[in-house]
């Protein structure tokens, strides 16, 4: 591979951006691709590509490198000379790259290897925290899969078309995509490919959805006509999926604190084709307490730590911190028990995180069971997704409500 100048320093005033000042990846990516008019898709694969993977592998390039926070641009070359070394790129006759020590590179990369904190690239807290949750075995296996670049996975509209139809409506598009065994619902690009500028998403054909994420809709047991409330509803993917899966028949309440979400919610409902979506801002607790035992189906899609879906959004390890775990606990049982008395009796709620953690997942749920309102609910089901099997790691439990 030719390192082109344009496209390396893309790289480097991104890496700037999330590393000194704080911005998500995501948005810094969605930016630098549009710096250049003149880019082909290549040339945007290499800046998104590079940047997401020394933003993965932050600690074990910049130990390598033999530099520490506040990096410079100075200290971000460096880095980066460590990421192309490692993947066998030569470097040019640039002076950044002047006196690069490419065999040592090499050999301390084999010694870090070795200590699992500086091969998966994380945070002491967090390794141990892994560890202490998880068990030794487990948060080797689970951060290693973390680690891999992730899918692309879409999710088809029901309602408006079908996954044979939507397979062949993007292979004329030029998009390879393939089915999933156990997910009807989903197909798996086979190139990663810009899915947002396709004939097929402007009618609202599908959403892009990982396999794991599109589990939960489902595993709150919908039926037509029920009265659904997705609680914690953000832009709506999961609000978009209920509508689907009830044919439009019935009502989807969406509920979030944030008003723009929702506004992003109404956006995507009305290319869906989602007729029977209501969105309400949650302003104050009248809003939840109007709907106090009138909900057949609760989403909880409670706010997390999202530690399953690091692979997605590596610089969120780097963003986390102990304290927000804590806070978090709590907000997660505040929302928990608040929230529930919308369940009608007999009905049923369906709680679920992003996350891996038992602290943030069944810990949660035996705590609420023995809550005042948890005495009304038994826990039916639930689901333990680890990265390790392929997709996003996802949590969720079925409780259903005593009839009175």
């Amino acid at each position: 591979m030719r390192l082109h100048r344009n496209l390396v320093f893309a790289v480097i005033d991104g890496l700037s951006q999330i590393f000194n000042e704080g911005q998500y990846a995501d948005r810094v990516v969605e930016k630098l691709l549009k710096r250049d008019k003149r880019w082909g898709a290549r040339d945007r694969g290499f800046v998104a590509e590079t940047t997401y993977e020394i933003v993965r592998w932050k600690r074990l390039y910049a130990e390598i490198a033999e530099v520490k926070e506040p990096f410079d641009r100075d200290k971000l070359w460096r880095i980066f000379a460590v990421w192309a070394v490692l993947r066998g790129i030569h470097l040019p006759d640039w002076k950044y790259f002047e006196d690069t020590p490419v065999r040592r590179i090499k050999g301390k990369f084999d010694e870090l290897s070795k200590i699992r904190k500086f091969k998966e690239s994380i945070p002491d807290w967090l390794d141990e925290l892994g560890v202490k949750e998880l068990g030794e075995a487990v948060w080797t296996r689970e951060i290693a899969a973390l680690n891999a670049t992730a899918d692309v996975i879409l999710r088809v509209n029901q309602l408006k078309t079908d996954l044979k139809n939507l397979q062949k409506n993007l292979a004329e598009a030029g998009i390879e995509t393939e089915t999933i065994a156990k997910y009807p619902d989903a197909l798996k690009l086979k190139e990663r490919a810009n899915v947002f500028n396709t004939d097929a998403f402007q009618k609202g054909f599908f959403e892009v959805q990982d396999a794991s994420s599109q589990l939960v809709a489902d595993f709150l047991q919908v039926e037509k006509g029920m009265r659904v409330c997705d609680a914690c509803a953000g832009a709506g993917g999961k609000s978009l999926h209920l509508a689907s899966l009830m044919e439009n028949k019935g009502q989807v309440i969406a509920l979030d604190i944030y008003e723009n979400k929702l506004h992003e919610l109404k956006r995507r409902a009305k290319r869906a084709g989602a007729h029977n979506i209501e969105t309400r801002l949650i302003d104050s607790n009248k809003v939840i307490k109007k709907l106090d035992q009138k909900i057949d189906r609760l989403l909880i899609d409670a706010p997390c730590t999202g530690l399953g879906v690091l692979r997605r959004n590596p610089d969120a390890k780097w963003k986390l911190q102990p304290q927000f775990l804590e806070n978090i606990q709590k907000t997660q049982m505040e929302i928990l028990t608040g929230y529930a008395r919308m369940v009608k009796p007999g009905g049923k709620l369906v709680y679920a995180t992003c996350s891996i953690l038992p602290s943030e997942n069944r810990h949660q749920i035996n705590y609420f069971l023995q809550s005042e309102m948890g005495k009304s609910f038994v826990l039916e089901d639930e689901k333990k997704i680890f990265p390790s099997e392929g997709f996003d790691g996802f949590y969720m439990a079925r409780l259903s409500k005593n009839q009175i």
